[in-house]
């Protein structure tokens, strides 16, 4: 099972609250959009890890499928 790392984030103001707007155009939670955006960054930077999982599909996961976080 895919098990997934939670972390503190201290943010600007501004900066949560501009990632929160996109988050919203894009259909995405503001934890989603800040995952999707770092690893953008990483596969960018040529720093992505080969064994690193899936993003999680737009949506609510369904019940018992094992993803709830």
């Amino acid at each position: 099972m895919n098990q997934r790392k939670g972390i503190s984030l201290r943010l600007d103001p501004s900066v949560y609250h501009a990632v929160a707007r996109w988050a919203g155009d894009q259909m995405r939670s503001t934890n989603a959009q800040i995952e999707f955006l770092l690893r953008r960054a990483l596969a960018e930077a040529g720093r992505m890890p080969a064994r690193v999982g899936d993003i999680r599909k737009p949506g609510r996961p369904r019940q018992g499928d094992g993803t709830e976080d």
